[in-house]
């Protein structure tokens, strides 16, 4: 599979759209809210530019993006006013995957610079709005061009799936498991951590290059809490899946070497590896690493429903190239159910870290 190609959030505005059903990604952007501000506000005080560049990077195409540089955009206004130095020109550049639905970004645009307009003072900045496709895990901009990155819910996702996981005659070591499962072996945790360390340690050195001197990121993204890779976290929800699509292969609708040939190109880090591979880039400080849980809320559907839907706007394109869109409805109804059997048990508590770094 070719994850470039393949990969993309459920476009358009319909029932299983991400932008139908990101409200679990909005309920983070909310929380971590006042980090963002901090950052901006510290970033435009000590770098006071002309022309401020901003990228956000794995954007996708829902009203979450527009949100938070909304947020950016009223920050730096407020900023600009309390020192008394005004920009001329603000830049946001808008990068996803190529096969991202950026159209609905870009029809969004015209009403929402007018939005802006409305907001700002007469000697507040030109604003250009654009697209930037291509993948993260390399360089996007030219040296020196942004001031601030922000990226939200994308860093977990990995560059491929590691190949780490195929034995000689390409076949998955770890049948049975979508990810990393207690009945993995110890060389599919190692494989997928290796492809963390290659892709993470790639975006580090390539927003280092794109970054102006003191220029600052904000980065959120799914992890773990310790060095454990198995926990009733993010690997739970993909264990519950991984249960969903074997009660499919009982029914017949997949084949059983469908599912141990499927693999998901994901990985939660912890605190101690992202740690690491920020030292060893050497160019970027980290001034902030939180780690926290979002708290469930009660809800006209249920958290089985809620996490579906969550699940399906991210995972539908991969899943339907895989096994084809036949099995779509049939699977995410399993995945509610089996959701909603486990929270009667016990939560199911994923880990989110934000994560503030600065370009030294």
């Amino acid at each position: 599979m070719d994850v470039e190609k393949v990969f993309h959030m459920t476009g358009g505005i319909g029932k299983t759209s991400y932008a139908k059903n990101s409200s679990l990604q909005k309920k983070v952007s909310d929380k971590v809210k006042h980090i963002l501000i901090e950052a901006v506000e510290d970033l435009y005080i000590e770098t006071t530019p002309k022309s401020i560049g901003i990228a956000d990077l794995g954007c996708s195409s829902g009203p979450n993006t527009l949100s938070i540089i909304k947020d950016i955009f009223q920050t730096i206004q407020s900023t600009s006013h309390k020192i008394r130095h005004h920009s001329t020109e603000f830049r946001v550049y808008f990068n996803d995957l190529p096969t991202n639905d950026f159209n609905s970004i870009f029809k969004a645009l015209p009403e929402f610079q007018k939005l802006l307009n409305q907001d700002r003072k007469n000697e507040f900045p030109s604003i250009f709005m654009g697209g930037y496709p291509g993948s993260f895990y390399g360089r996007l901009f030219p040296n020196c061009y942004l001031h601030f990155v922000h990226s939200s819910h994308c860093l977990h996702w990995l560059s491929r799936v590691p190949p780490g996981i195929y034995d000689e005659e390409k076949k998955s070591l770890n049948k049975g498991c979508v990810y990393i499962c207690d009945k993995s072996p110890q060389l599919v945790s190692e494989a997928y951590y290796q492809q963390f360390q290659e892709d993470f340690s790639l975006f580090l050195e390539s927003r280092s290059e794109e970054l102006v001197v003191g220029g600052k990121m904000v980065l959120t993204f799914l992890g773990r809490k310790g060095p454990q890779h198995v926990d009733r976290g993010n690997s739970f929800l993909w264990e519950i899946l991984t249960r969903a699509f074997t009660i499919l292969v009982s029914q017949g609708e997949i084949e059983e070497e469908e599912l141990d040939s499927y693999d998901v190109h994901f990985y939660a880090p912890s605190r101690e590896e992202l740690e690491d591979e920020i030292r060893k880039e050497g160019s970027l400080e980290m001034e902030k690493l939180e780690m926290f849980e979002i708290d469930k809320e009660q809800g006209r559907e249920s958290h089985g429903t809620e996490f579906a839907k969550a699940v399906r706007a991210v995972q539908e394109s991969i899943i339907s190239n895989h096994f084809g869109e036949r099995i779509l409805d049939n699977l995410f109804e399993i995945f509610a159910t089996l959701v909603d059997e486990e929270f009667a048990k016990e939560d199911i508590k994923p880990i989110t870290f934000v994560l503030v770094l600065r370009k030294v």
